[in-house]
């Protein structure tokens, strides 16, 4: 097990204070940023939303994003490497390669690698020291942009503590020890006298992982993760309250991950077989992130946030690309056509050079200022609460990649040739981007109208150098420029009928930018949804019928998705339609029966048909010969979560399940598919005292075994049972 000497140095934060003054309050103070706000907001916008706040995420413990989000209608989430993370999320038909297609935020600010010119999210951020997440679909989300057609999702990092007597420091020390030598912890310290306030927080994971290697060897990971936020705020009798609030934080991974999954037969024996031929497999990243957040309440009636951001993100994944020439993917598709590049990958001899490493080693950044303006009124018989946003944005991608060669002796790689950096690929992708959004909430009487605007401006360039080490000193051998603009409008109504129903419809115009060098046409849709909402004192329930008729899909080429493309490379699909159903339903049998003890119930499912409405033949591996009516790939049809829990004084225990379903891997009806699957997980603490808890949690507790996807290369299982026993104290 890799033992990082910074693993264990959070216990020393907390462990003296179990038996402290009970811990303070804590505040989210994002102002205009969010995108819903809190629970309630969510119950009555005009679209369908979601707010999972630091209570339900506690319940069950979860270090995983896509465990967390499928918790949420309309969300599919599709497994890679078990642990979550790079996640591959999608939002009502969207897509779900990477969480490209979707609009990824930390506090209200963009957090892909590059948003505009390469947004697969090689980084996401770290789930365990995440505060609430927000989940916005509809027509809001012209809002936050740049890619409507699916949602948004923003992640709320822990919050500064509000102010407390004495100065006093409040926080938190969550440690918990898993199968495979996991080791989980998060903790965080932090005071606010009421003028200045101060965060520190780390979240440090490592383990084993749940692969075994042919070679022998570990296939888990090690992840840093540190923040800090520093804030000053005005006197609360201020004519005009302002705060000042900046940020830094700092992620490291290095993980032993590959993109070589296994064949049907293999997969069959051992599901968690790796092959010898990805030893060398292993990602390293580094992500910094800083922001200065200012927000200032001119008066009742206007305030304005803003904040200036730059996030800066390098990553080298070095995996096996090749045997011989021909793609993993290939190999592992049709062993008994490769069984040379079969042999070679198991293990066998092989000659100088027969397999390729790719050092896909890439940088970017994120950078950018963006301000909001709300101005409340009441005119015309109405309350008006205007919101104007202004973004000005840049980002770039970096690629800087080369090939080293090994051969394959008794079992182990053996280095033959060594590449020179810039040989394999030598290009840079730019985009910067303004951005502007209006959007006037009305309220009049029982409805609540929320017409919105959103007005994107984005500049691409694409510079390809000669792919050589020196080649950034020569003169590029291409440069592509191109300019996509897009009005982006949207509005939802809501009905309110009595205190416990509303009704609501929406339509927006759906976006996805292309890439820079690309030269497929921006991705255009248009998106309606009605619903209907319910709650009393013990129950509530929630029904959305949503409908994508997309004018243009686009699918763009990436190793993630399989590759045997040109990377980068993006493609029309024409015409397609995305219709679905989404529905949540909770009751609490406590609290309905008077118990002393809640006990509630949470259902929630998704019903999507995604299908092409034009033939075409691709390139592109996830489509290939598409007609008319085949499905799109990598969509499940149904989608069910399930949670009950028991919630006592001193105790709680929380039984989930997902059902997720099989998925096709491109649009032939004949593709292969991935497996279904029902994946229950149990949670349960106890509180030893009013600051401690014993916590403990099984993940996959049947130990259900399936494959959960067929990309990059070859199948891959989801995670096998995993449970751990953690501590959590709070002061």
């Amino acid at each position: 097990m890799r033992t990082s000497p910074l693993a264990l140095l959070p216990l020393a934060l907390a462990c003296s204070a179990a038996l402290a003054q009970p811990p303070a309050v804590q505040l989210v103070t994002l102002d205009r940023l969010t995108v819903v706000g809190d629970s309630g907001k969510a119950e009555e916008t005009a679209g369908s939303a979601a707010y999972i706040d630091e209570e339900a995420l506690e319940k069950h413990g979860y270090r995983d994003a896509q465990r967390i989000l499928r918790q949420v209608p309309g969300i599919y989430a599709v497994d890679e490497e078990g642990y979550g993370l790079r996640p591959n999320i999608g939002i009502r038909g969207s897509g779900t390669d990477r969480s490209s297609r979707l609009t990824l935020m930390e506090d209200g600010v963009p957090i892909a690698p590059a948003v505009y010119a390469a947004p697969s999210a090689y980084y996401f951020p770290t789930a365990a020291r995440m505060n609430a997440v927000e989940v916005l679909k509809g027509s809001a989300t012209v809002r936050s942009g740049p890619r409507t057609t699916g949602g948004a999702i923003n992640f709320i990092s822990t919050p500064v503590p509000e102010a407390g007597p004495d100065n006093a420091v409040s926080g938190l020390l969550d440690v918990a020890f898993g199968t495979d030598q996991t080791l989980q912890t998060h903790a965080f310290a932090g005071g606010n006298n009421g003028r200045v306030g101060w965060l520190l927080e780390t979240a440090q994971q490592q383990s084993d992982g749940f692969k075994r290697l042919d070679s022998g060897g570990d296939s888990g990971y090690t992840l840093e993760d540190y923040l800090g936020k520093l804030r000053f705020a005005s006197s609360a009798d201020a004519d005009m309250p302002q705060s000042l609030e900046l940020k830094l934080g700092k992620v490291e991974q290095d993980g032993d991950e590959t993109y070589l999954g296994l064949t049907e037969a293999d997969f069959g024996a051992n599901p968690n077989r790796r092959y010898a031929a990805s030893q060398r497999d292993r990602i390293v990243t580094d992500h910094e992130q800083t922001e200065l957040r200012h927000h200032v309440t001119f008066n009742d009636a206007i305030d304005l946030t803003t904040v200036a951001y730059n996030n800066e993100f390098a990553r080298n994944w070095y995996k096996l690309n090749d045997v011989g020439g021909i793609s993993i993917g290939s190999i592992l598709a049709d062993p008994i056509t490769h069984a040379a590049g079969y042999a070679t990958i198991t293990g066998g001899d092989s000659a100088d050079d027969a397999l390729r490493v790719r050092n896909n080693n890439r940088r970017y950044f994120s950078r950018g200022v963006q301000s909001v303006l709300g101005w409340r009124f009441d005119g015309g018989g109405a309350r008006h609460d205007i919101e104007i946003g202004l973004r000005y944005h840049h980002d770039e991608e970096d690629r800087y990649q080369w090939d080293d060669g090994y051969r394959m002796d008794n079992g182990s790689m053996v280095l033959t040739s060594a590449g020179a950096p810039g040989t394999q690929d030598n290009r840079v992708g730019e985009a910067r981007a303004i951005a502007i959004h209006v959007q006037d909430e009305i309220r009049f009487g029982d409805w609540m109208i929320t017409p919105g605007l959103r007005h994107e401006s984005i500049d691409l360039t694409r510079t390809d150098y000669l792919r050589q080490p020196d080649g950034r000193s020569l003169a590029p051998t291409r440069v592509r420029e191109s300019s996509v603009s897009a009005w982006l409008p949207g509005i939802g109504v809501t009905r309110f009928v009595g205190e416990r129903t509303n009704v609501f419809v929406g339509a927006h115009r759906g976006f996805n930018p292309p890439g820079p060098g690309s030269s497929s046409d921006p991705e255009w849709s248009t998106n309606i949804e009605a619903g209907w909402r319910w709650k009393d004192r013990a129950a509530r329930a929630e029904l959305v019928g949503f409908w994508n008729d997309y004018s243009n899909l686009v699918g763009t080429c990436t190793a993630s998705s399989g590759g045997d493309c040109v990377i980068g490379d993006q493609f029309d699909g024409g015409h397609a339609r995305v219709l679905g159903l989404e529905a949540a339903f909770g009751w609490d049998f406590g609290i309905a029966n008077g118990w002393d003890i809640a006990a509630p119930l949470d259902v929630g499912y998704t019903y999507t048909d995604a299908e092409f409405r034009s033939s075409f033949d691709s390139d592109f591996g996830e489509w290939g010969e598409v007609s008319v009516g085949d499905r799109m790939p990598y969509l499940p049809e149904h989608s069910l979560h399930i949670r009950l829990g028991l919630d006592a004084e001193h105790w709680h225990i929380s039984l989930a399940g997902n059902h997720i379903d099989d998925m096709s891997t491109n649009a032939a009806d004949s593709a292969p598919r991935t497996d279904s699957a029902f994946v229950i997980d149990l949670a349960a603490g106890y509180r030893l005292t009013d600051n401690a808890e014993l916590f403990a949690r099984i993940e996959n507790a049947a130990d259900e075994t399936w494959v959960a996807s067929r990309r990059p290369a070859g199948l891959r299982p989801g995670m096998p049972r995993q449970g751990y026993l953690g501590l959590r104290i709070k002061f």
